[in-house]
C-alpha cells in the first residue's frame, strides 16, 4: 500500500533572462511504499532534489498530483499543509547550513512542537529528550550551538528535530554526502534502524550507489528529470542503458570489472532533446528512439526503454 503517490509531475523554473525555462522534472510518476527505503539516484542536475522539494511543497509545481493518504498535498488548505508538515519531514544535505547558527539545539527541536502543538514546555522537552537520544546524542548537548558540534553531530541533530512530530514520513536529501565515510555508516545505520523501530518511510537521494545498495528496499534513477528505471532489483538486474552505464561507475576490486563509457555530454534541461532524453548519449540508440517518448514496461521492475517493448 502505497503512502505517497505522485503522477505526471512537471517542475520547470525560469532563469533571470525569463526566456529560458529550465525543465528540472518532467512527468514523474512513482508510488512510495508504506514502510520502505526509496532511494533515488542519477547524475548532478537530474532533478532528484527538486522533485523531494516539490513533494514538501518547498518548490511551486507546474502541474501533477502528489497524493499522501490520498490527499493532494497541491490543494491542501493551509490547515491541511500544517498538519501535512508534522508528519512529513525532510533532512537538508548540509548540516552546516540547515540549522540555526543563532539558536541552542534545545530551542531548534522544540521549536516544531511549539509552532504546531500546545504543549507545555515541560511536555515539549521531554520529546526533544527522548529524541535527540533516540539519534544517538544526550541531554548535555541540548545547551549549545550549532558551531560547537562535528558534521555527524550535525546530521544526528537535524535527523532529531525531523524526528521531533512523529512523522510517518521522511526525505532525507544527501543525509551523508558531507561527512566522512565512518560517520556515513553510523548516520546511515541510524535511518535503517529508525526505518524498522517505527515503520518510517524514507525517501534517501544520494550520489553514493555504495551506500544506496545497502540502504535501499527499491531504487528509483532519474535522468534529466524522469524515472528511466524502478525496481528493488536495479542492482542485480540493470536494464535500461543508462542504469548500467551509471552502476559501472562504482569502484571495483575486480580485474575484469568494465566500466561504461558514455560519449556526448549530458543536454541542458533547459534544451531538452527529442524522444528519448538519453538517445543523445545511448549506445543503443535508434530511429525511433530519436523521435518517440517510451512507456514504462514490467510490473515490479520498471524500465522506460524501447529495447523491452
Amino acid at each position: 500500500m502505497s503512502l505517497v503517490n505522485i503522477k505526471d509531475l512537471f517542475v520547470e523554473y525560469k532563469t533571470g533572462r525569463k526566456t529560458e525555462i529550465i525543465h528540472a522534472v518532467n512527468g514523474v510518476s512513482v508510488e512510495i511504499k508504506k514502510g520502505e527505503i526509496l532511494a533515488v539516484a542519477g547524475e548532478s542536475g537530474c532533478g532528484k532534489s527538486t522533485l523531494a522539494k516539490a513533494v514538501m511543497r518547498l518548490e511551486p509545481v507546474k502541474s501533477g498530483e502528489i497524493y499522501f493518504e490520498d490527499v493532494d498535498i497541491l490543494k491542501m488548505s493551509a490547515k491541511e499543509l500544517q498538519s501535512f508538515r508534522q508528519k512529513a519531514q525532510m533532512v537538508f544535505q548540509n548540516p552546516y547550513s540547515s540549522l540555526n547558527p543563532k539558536m541552542k539545539i534545545l530551542d531548534i527541536l522544540k521549536e516544531p512542537l511549539q509552532i504546531n502543538t500546545r504543549l507545555s514546555d515541560s511536555e515539549a522537552d521531554k520529546i526533544v529528550l527522548e529524541k535527540i537520544e533516540l539519534a544517538g546524542l544526550d541531554a548535555s548537548c541540548l545547551g549549545n550551538y550549532p558551531h560547537e558540534f562535528s558534521g555527524g553531530q550535525r546530521q544526528r541533530i537535524a535527523i532529531a528535530r525531523a524526528l521531533v512530530p512523529n512523522p510517518r514520513f521522511i526525505i532525507a536529501d544527501e543525509p551523508v554526502s558531507a561527512l566522512d565515510v565512518s560517520i556515513q555508516a553510523q548516520i546511515i545505520n541510524l535511518i535503517k534502524d529508525l526505518k524498522e523501530k517505527y515503520n518510517l518511510t524514507f525517501v534517501f537521494i544520494s550520489h553514493d550507489l555504495s551506500v544506496i545498495r545497502y540502504i535501499a528496499d527499491r531504487v528509483a534513477i532519474m535522468y534529466l528529470g524522469e524515472i528511466v528505471e524502478i525496481g528493488s532489483a536495479v542492482f542485480k538486474n540493470p536494464k535500461h542503458p543508462y542504469t548500467k552505464a551509471l552502476l559501472s561507475s562504482v569502484p571495483r576490486m575486480t580485474k575484469n570489472a568494465k566500466r561504461i563509457i558514455l560519449s556526448g555530454d549530458l543536454p541542458s534541461p533547459a534544451d531538452l532533446p527529442q524522444g528519448c532524453k538519453f538517445h543523445t548519449r545511448c549506445p543503443y540508440a535508434m530511429e525511433k528512439c530519436r523521435a518517440n517518448i517510451p512507456q514504462y514496461t514490467g510490473n515490479t521492475h520498471k524500465v522506460k526503454c524501447f529495447l523491452y517493448e
